[in-house]
């Protein structure tokens, strides 16, 4: 694995208080939190809705913390100027919502942001092969998409080692790789140490209940050092 990559901690807004956003905003930043997760679901792609640009939006007005846009909806590409990604967010879209991967990929980084494509449980890594170049991240979902609180499906600890040495292998060493999906404190060390370096915590971890973020977050840096 590249050791040199930052290791980052993407807080999944999702699971906050839904009543009281402003205030968790504020935690998040007061923990020093590294981006916001922002899961996009169209009830298409996932069985499930969330959030939308003028979510997006209010958070860029917020705080200064960046952006980590996962969009889980068909056709991504009709969908990013209604998001008008920001220089240094990461824009996620899953190689299985569209026909034209390489295309959105080039328009998430005509906008400044980083680009990333997002695998599904079954999808296998040869689908991102021929489209490095255009690649920033790597986001291998660890559980299926659409809904918080699930169990990790144990072997995609295994598909995050076995993506870090693909991309070193192909020349890609700085591509990072983002792990969401049940990213416990216990599953973001195996994770880490299987070659994630993002790692997206939301039920099982910072937003769990009566858990202090700042101990959260320092309990995760500990780990994942």
């Amino acid at each position: 694995m590249n050791s040199a990559l930052k290791s980052k901690i993407s807080a999944s807004i999702m699971c906050g208080d839904m009543m009281h956003f402003s205030e968790v905003v504020k935690d998040l930043e007061a923990a020093s939190i590294d981006l916001i997760h922002v899961d996009i679901m169209d009830g298409s792609f996932v069985p499930n809705l969330t959030f939308g640009p003028d979510f997006c939006a209010a958070l860029r007005k917020a705080t200064d913390i960046p952006l980590d846009i996962h969009l889980m909806v068909e056709r991504p590409e009709n969908f990013l100027e209604l998001f008008h990604p920001r220089p240094g967010e990461y824009v996620s879209v899953h190689v299985e919502s569209t026909k034209h991967l390489q295309r959105v990929l080039g328009m998430v980084r005509r906008y400044g942001a980083k680009a990333a494509a997002a695998l599904n449980p079954a999808t296998s890594l040869s689908a991102v092969e021929n489209v490095l170049p255009d690649l920033d991240m790597v986001l291998i979902m660890a559980v299926n998409p659409g809904f918080a609180g699930q169990r990790l499906v144990p072997q995609m600890i295994g598909k995050i080692a076995e993506c870090r040495s693909f991309l070193d292998a192909k020349g890609y060493p700085g591509v990072e790789i983002e792990a969401d999906g049940n990213v416990s404190f216990e599953n973001a060390e195996k994770m880490k140490a299987a070659g994630a370096n993002i790692f997206v915590s939301g039920s099982s971890g910072i937003f769990a209940g009566g858990t202090c973020f700042r101990d959260a977050v320092a309990k995760y840096r500990r780990g994942i050092a």
